[in-house]
C-alpha cells in the first residue's frame, strides 16, 4: 500500500523532490506540498531582482505547476503547528492534514522584535525576507524616489545588508529618481565573521557610492520614521529595512518537537528527527545536529540529492544514506553595480568578473530547476 509523503515547504532543499514527484506516483505514493505562495523565489537572485538586474520570473519557480503536472497535490497554506505523534499538521486555514512522511523546508525568517508597533502602522518598515517582500520595497523606494531626496535606513551588519544597499543605489540610479542617502546599521562591526580583506572589499565599494557604514551600536528599537540605538542615539528615516540575522521557522519550538539551541528541526546524518525517524527537513529550518550549518543556501542545494533519495527510500522501506555537508563553499556577493566580491578558501578577489561569474551561476541554477517546470 502507498505512503502520503507531505512537503511542507518548496525551498531550495526539496527541488529535486519536487522535480522527481513522478517518481513517487508511479510506485503507488501520493505527494502533497503544502506552501505559502504558488511561486518559491531563490534567495541568491532576491537582490539582484531588487535592483532590476533580474525580473520576478526570472528567479522564481512555478513549485504548484511542478507538483501538479506530475499528478501531485498543491495546498496554498501555511503549517502553524505539528502533532507528530498523530501524524497531522495543523494549518493556517483551520485545516488539518494527516501523512505517513513529512519533509521540512520552510525556510527562516528576519526577526521583528525591534518594531516597536505593529505592522499595519509601520508602512515603511520592510523585513527582507520572504523575497517577495523586495518587490514592495522596490514600488515604494521609486515612489519615494519621484518625490525628491529621501533616507534608507538598514538594520544589519551581514552580507544581505551589502547586497541590499548596492541594488538600492542601483535602482535609483537607473530609475532617473532622486538617489536616497542611505546608512547601515551594522552593530560593532560589519560583516564579522569574514576576512579582513572582504570587508575592505565591500566597504570600499559601497562608500564610494555615498553609502555610509555605521558601527556605533547596536539598534534597540525601530519606530515609524527612526531608528534607536542602544545608545539612545536616534536617526530620521524615510524606509527602514530589517536584516539583522535569521532564524529558524518558529513552529517546531511551538510544537514541542526536538530542536537545536537556534529553534530549528533537530536532524540526524540521515536529515530526519532522531526522535520521529518520518519526519524529514532541509536548509535554513533544520538544526544538523552533527555539526551546526552556515544559514546559506549552498547547503539546502547540497542536501537535495540525499533528501530525494531518503524519503522514497522511506516510502519503499529502503536503505538511508547520510548527508555529508561538504568542505568550504563558494561565496560571491552582488554588490549592486555590476561588480561582486568573490571568496573560496584563501582567494578572494572583486570587480566585474567576480559579478559575472555569480551570474552566470546563478542564472545555470534557475535554468536547470525552470526546465522541470
Amino acid at each position: 500500500m502507498g505512503r502520503h509523503l507531505v512537503l511542507v515547504g518548496g525551498g531550495h532543499a526539496h527541488m529535486l523532490t519536487l522535480a522527481n514527484v513522478h517518481r513517487f506516483v508511479q510506485k503507488g505514493h501520493r505527494i502533497t506540498l503544502i506552501g505559502p505562495s504558488e511561486h518559491h523565489y531563490y534567495s541568491g537572485m532576491g537582490p539582484g531582482m531588487l535592483g532590476r538586474t533580474y525580473a520576478p520570473e526570472e528567479i522564481r519557480f512555478q513549485t504548484r505547476r511542478l507538483v501538479e503536472k506530475q499528478g501531485g497535490t498543491f495546498i496554498l497554506d501555511t503549517v502553524t503547528s505539528i502533532d507528530p505523534d498523530k501524524k497531522s499538521l495543523k494549518l493556517k486555514s483551520g485545516a488539518e492534514q494527516s501523512y505517513d512522511l513529512v519533509s521540512f523546508n520552510v525556510g527562516s525568517y528576519v526577526p521583528r522584535e525591534l518594531i516597536q508597533t505593529d505592522q499595519a502602522e509601520a508602512p515603511d518598515i520592510y523585513q527582507v525576507k520572504p523575497i517577495e517582500n523586495l518587490l514592495a520595497v522596490q514600488k515604494r523606494l521609486l515612489e519615494l524616489g519621484a518625490e525628491g531626496e529621501f533616507r534608507v535606513g538598514i538594520v544589519g551588519g551581514g552580507p544581505s545588508t551589502a547586497e541590499i544597499s548596492g541594488n538600492i543605489h542601483r535602482l535609483l540610479r537607473n530609475s532617473g529618481r532622486c538617489r536616497p542617502q542611505i546608512q547601515l546599521f551594522a552593530g560593532l562591526k560589519f560583516m564579522a565573521r569574514f576576512p579582513r580583506q572582504v570587508r575592505r572589499k565591500v566597504i570600499d565599494s559601497l562608500e564610494k557610492r555615498g553609502i555610509e557604514v555605521l558601527e556605533e551600536g547596536y539598534v534597540r528599537a525601530v519606530e515609524p520614521g527612526r531608528l534607536i540605538l542602544e545608545s539612545g542615539y536616534h536617526y530620521q528615516q524615510d524606509l527602514i529595512l530589517l536584516a539583522p540575522g535569521i532564524r529558524p521557522s518558529p513552529i517546531f519550538r511551538a510544537s514541542s518537537l526536538p530542536t537545536g539551541p537556534d529553534g530549528g528541526l533537530r536532524v540526524n546524518d540521515f536529515l530526519h528527527s532522531p526522535d520521529y525517524p518520518d519526519m524529514f527537513g532541509g536548509g535554513d529550518c533544520i538544526y544538523f545536529q552533527k555539526r551546526p550549518l552556515d544559514k546559506v543556501g549552498v547547503y539546502a542545494v547540497r542536501q537535495n540529492p540525499v533528501l530525494l533519495h531518503n524519503l522514497l527510500a522511506r516510502c519503499e522501506d529502503e536503505d538511508l544514506i547520510p548527508f555529508d555537508p561538504g568542505g568550504d563553499y563558494l561565496l560571491i556577493f552582488n554588490l549592486g553595480d555590476g561588480t561582486g566580491v568573490f571568496r573560496k578558501k584563501d582567494i578572494v578577489f572583486n570587480g566585474r568578473l567576480a559579478f559575472f561569474i555569480k551570474d552566470r551561476l546563478d542564472r545555470r541554477f534557475m535554468k536547470k530547476f525552470q526546465a522541470f517546470e
